[in-house]
C-alpha cells in the first residue's frame, strides 16, 4: 500500500489510547493524526480539519462520557458519511453486534486484540471499507439466524431484483457509479436510481451498510489478507 492510512483515536482511558497509538505510530504506512479522550472535543477537531488532513478511519471506545461512542458514531455517519469506523471495545460483541451493524460501522475490534489483528482490521477497511473475522460472519449469520433480528437490521420489503444484485456486487468492488454504468450497459443516472432503490430497499444508511447486506447474504464474498 503506497498512501498512508490517517488513522483517528477516540477513547476516554488514557493508557489505551497511548497504548494504541504507540502499536499504530510504529507502522510505516499508518500515520496517527488524531487523539481525543470524548467525542464532542473530536468533533470540533474534524470541524476544523482541512480535507488534506481529514482522517480516513476512527477507532471509537464504546463507553464514553459525555457522549458514547454509539452516540459519536450517529453523528459522525451523519456529518461525514466517508469516514470509516472501527469500534473499539471490552464487552463482549454480540450485545452490540446489531447495532453495530445497523449504524454501518466498518469493524469491531476487541480492546485486548493483538498487534496483528489491529493491522489486519485497519488495512482491510482502508482497502475493502469493512472488516470482519471468520468468527464474526458466523456470529452475524447466528444472529440472523432469528427473522425479527433479521428484519431490526434490514427493513426489507422487497427482494432484489437481478440487476439490483449486479449493482451490490459492483459497489462491493467499490466501482463508481460511471464504472457500473459501463460494466451494465445502462447510464450513470440508471445506476443511481437502482442504488436508491437499494438502499430503500434494505433499510441501509450508507455504502457500509450495503456491504454488510451483501456478506450476510452471500451475494458478496468477505476478502482476507
Amino acid at each position: 500500500m503506497n498512501s498512508q492510512i490517517k488513522v483517528a483515536l477516540i477513547d476516554d482511558e488514557q493508557l489505551i489510547l497511548e497504548g494504541v497509538k504507540m502499536l499504530l505510530s510504529s507502522e510505516q504506512n499508518i500515520s496517527v493524526g488524531f487523539t481525543s479522550n470524548n467525542g464532542p472535543d473530536f468533533l470540533g477537531l474534524l470541524e476544523k480539519t482541512s480535507e488534506e488532513d481529514f482522517p480516513d478511519i476512527a477507532l471509537v471506545d464504546v463507553q464514553m462520557q459525555p457522549m458514547n461512542g454509539f452516540e459519536l458514531v450517529e453523528i459522525l455517519k451523519e456529518k461525514y458519511p466517508g469516514l470509516k469506523i472501527i469500534i473499539l471495545s471490552s464487552h463482549y460483541k454480540t450485545t452490540i453486534l446489531g447495532y453495530m451493524v445497523k449504524l454501518g460501522v466498518s469493524a469491531f475490534l476487541p480492546k485486548n486484540s493483538n498487534r496483528e489483528a489491529f493491522m489486519e482490521a485497519i488495512t482491510m477497511v482502508y482497502k475493502n471499507g469493512i472488516f470482519f473475522t471468520p468468527e464474526d460472519h458466523q456470529m452475524i449469520f447466528s444472529y440472523m439466524n432469528s427473522p425479527t433480528k433479521k428484519r431490526t437490521l434490514f427493513e426489507m420489503d422487497d427482494e432484489l431484483s437481478d440487476r439490483e444484485k449486479d449493482v451490490v456486487k459492483l459497489i462491493c468492488q467499490e466501482c463508481t457509479n460511471n464504472e457500473i454504468a459501463e460494466k451494465l450497459f445502462i447510464s450513470p443516472r440508471t445506476v443511481e436510481s437502482h442504488r436508491q432503490r437499494i438502499v430503500e430497499k434494505i433499510g441501509a444508511k450508507n455504502t457500509v451498510g450495503i456491504v454488510i447486506y451483501a456478506i450476510i447474504n452471500n451475494i458478496h464474498p468477505l476478502e482476507r489478507i
